[in-house]
């Protein structure tokens, strides 16, 4: 292992590394070469006097929040002489796993392409591309014939293979114990328990108020203003203003009479101010504005013009990915009472995303690898490797490797609640898929990563509510099974919209997952009681 002062040095190169690529690098140049002309800019204090410009004029802060984002999507650095399969993932089998079930998925795929005839991707004809760009807003009202189109893998499949993992290097047998052989995942991991959550999540605690939870009670004429109603009440309205305010002040502690909340929120357009205020809830107007700020997810011209782009490639060529999404959206979010309306947002949204290189970047974390194909006539030649699925050019091969699976579609649904502009739609689902939601859909021993989920699940059920996990294995019923597709989706198309963006904001307050596990224990609980009371 590093020493501390090593390892911060090397994240620190990482970061301005990956920075000099970036589009923010030009425009910081740009501006610092335009305010040498300014006459507050002096020679014999060039250098305070440019910082001080950036500082003024806000793009020292871009900086911060662009630094920020870094923080959260690069992982930990490991030793210099550790191979970089260990970055993505350290356990061998973990890997190996992964491996075998991404071969799974490319066999499915492989052999639907086979039965139907179907390329796996192709050049559309002119007509047909005229076609598309006239409906671009209506493909909702187009109806393809995919009855011969099936999803690649369902949330049950991934679990059958999450049920298998077995540690080469434990023997069961070795500290065996009633509770290690009850749920379904037989793997050891090293997850939090309740004691550790509690000191992990404090605002989350009960003492603590929660918006979406303590403000919807209604202050009667003439409640005295001690009592819970009214704390609640004042909770809210403080918490909305110090929103509002947040983004225009610096760091301040407020009080809401006997509660005592401490809310970090910096100057405008800070995106750790931000994080730290979501972690008791965003209120519903500002919601929008404060994740896009937290994902450090913006909207400016060359954030359009890439959306632009990425439009143009799905105008130009036609994928086999593209009906399994198609087929996706009507099979879930086109029958969900929610989110049937944002049909074709989505249609837009995930026909762009699969023609994104710039989602390349998250498989140098994650353990999986993206899936490679050859460019015809050259099968098994590694020089015309390219990643499927396809962007751009089919020439040359400018890949993102994300094979949609039976309810992905629903990752993206709840966000159309929030931004109306497709570009900014785009902008912030990508974001929240490369930091978060890949995560649910392979195979990591990540603490957010979904065998972590899934343990963390089992053992909180049955240290905290053991009689009721045994009586569901006792009935066939395991846990899991009954909460793995809600974990594997976020919840999304099983609560409401307004829990579950309630539930998202304590996911991007936390940067974690691991509410998401915890979240699946009391519909469980939910469930067995609502059963139990039927005659």
């Amino acid at each position: 292992m590093m020493d501390e002062g090593t390892e911060l040095s090397v994240t620190i190169a990482q970061i301005v590394q990956r920075l000099k690529g970036a589009h923010l690098h030009s425009q910081l140049e740009k501006q610092a070469r335009e305010c040498l002309h300014r006459p507050e800019i002096k020679l014999e204090s060039l250098k305070e006097d440019v910082r001080n410009f950036l500082r003024s004029s806000g793009w020292e802060r871009k900086l911060q929040n662009a630094v920020y984002r870094e923080l959260h999507i690069l992982p930990p650095p490991g030793h210099p002489a550790a191979p970089p399969e260990h970055t993505k993932e350290p356990l061998a089998y973990m890997r190996k796993a992964q491996a075998s079930w991404e071969k799974r998925i490319l066999k499915s795929l492989n052999s639907m392409c086979t039965e139907l005839g179907v390329p796996l991707a192709r050049k559309r004809p002119i007509p047909e591309q005229k076609e598309l760009t006239n409906k671009w807003n209506e493909m909702g009202t187009d109806e393809p014939d995919l009855s011969k189109f099936r999803p690649v893998y369902a949330p049950k499949d991934f679990l059958e293979v999450l049920i298998s993992l077995k540690n080469p290097n434990h023997d069961c047998k070795e500290g065996l114990n009633a509770r290690s052989h009850w749920g379904l995942i037989q793997i050891s991991l090293n997850v939090r328990d309740i004691p550790q959550m509690q000191e992990a999540y404090p605002e989350l605690s009960l003492t603590c108020c929660q918006l979406g939870i303590d403000d919807h009670a209604h202050i009667p004429p003439g409640m005295p203003p001690s009592s819970c109603e009214a704390k609640a009440y004042l909770f809210e309205s403080e918490h909305i203003r110090i929103g509002k305010k947040g983004l225009e002040h610096l760091l301040r502690v407020y009080t809401v009479n006997l509660f005592c909340v401490c809310v970090l929120v910096v100057s405008e357009q800070d995106s750790a101010a931000a994080q730290q205020y979501s972690r008791q809830g965003c209120p519903t107007g500002l919601r929008a504005q404060l994740w896009a700020l937290i994902l450090n997810a913006t909207n400016e011209p060359e954030d359009i013009m890439h959306y632009e782009q990425l439009k143009a490639a799905v105008i130009h060529h036609d994928l086999l990915v593209d009906n399994l999404i198609y087929k996706d959206v009507k099979l879930t979010a086109s029958n969900d009472d929610y989110y049937f309306v944002f049909e074709d947002f989505l249609y837009q949204v995930l026909l762009c995303f699969s023609r994104d290189t710039a989602v390349l970047e998250h498989f140098n974390y994650n353990s999986a690898t993206p899936p490679k194909s050859y460019i015809q006539g050259k099968t098994g030649a590694e020089e015309f490797a390219v990643v499927y699925p396809p962007n751009g050019t089919m020439s040359l091969g400018f890949f993102l490797g994300v094979i949609p699976f039976h309810g992905f579609s629903m990752y993206v649904a709840p966000l159309c609640f929030l931004y109306n502009e497709p570009s900014k739609l785009y902008s912030v689902f990508r974001e929240m898929y490369v930091r978060y939601f890949f995560r649910l859909h392979s195979i990591s021993s990540s603490p957010s990563g979904i065998v972590s989920l899934c343990l963390q699940f089992e053992r909180l059920l049955q240290t905290h509510l053991p009689q009721l996990f045994y009586h569901l294995q006792e009935i066939g019923a395991q846990p899991l099974r009954i909460a793995f597709k809600w974990m594997v989706r976020a919840f999304s198309g099983y609560l409401s919209t307004d829990q579950l963006l309630l539930l998202w904001d304590r996911v991007l307050g936390y940067d974690s997952l691991e509410i998401i596990a915890g979240g699946s224990v009391f519909p469980v609980f939910a469930i067995v009681n609502m059963f139990c009371a039927i005659p």
